[in-house]
């Protein structure tokens, strides 16, 4: 089933989560949920995100940001 449109409203807070595929444990190690935030941070610098908070599991992220 496909998902909704998502809409960007000027102003108002986001919440992105993705899980990966078929529940794998892909970020199960330090090295590797470091090189998502080092990426989520460069992201960030490049091009100025907001980012409000963050969580990073084994199998999941939640990004909240501005």
């Amino acid at each position: 089933m496909p998902r909704a449109k998502c809409y960007h409203l000027p102003g108002y807070a986001w919440h992105i989560t993705h899980r990966c595929h078929k529940r794998e444990f892909l970020l199960k190690f330090a090295r590797d949920w470091r090189s998502w935030l080092y990426w989520i941070f460069e992201s960030k610098r490049r091009y100025g995100l907001c980012i409000l908070d963050y969580a990073v599991t084994s199998n999941h992220i939640h990004l909240l940001g501005r």
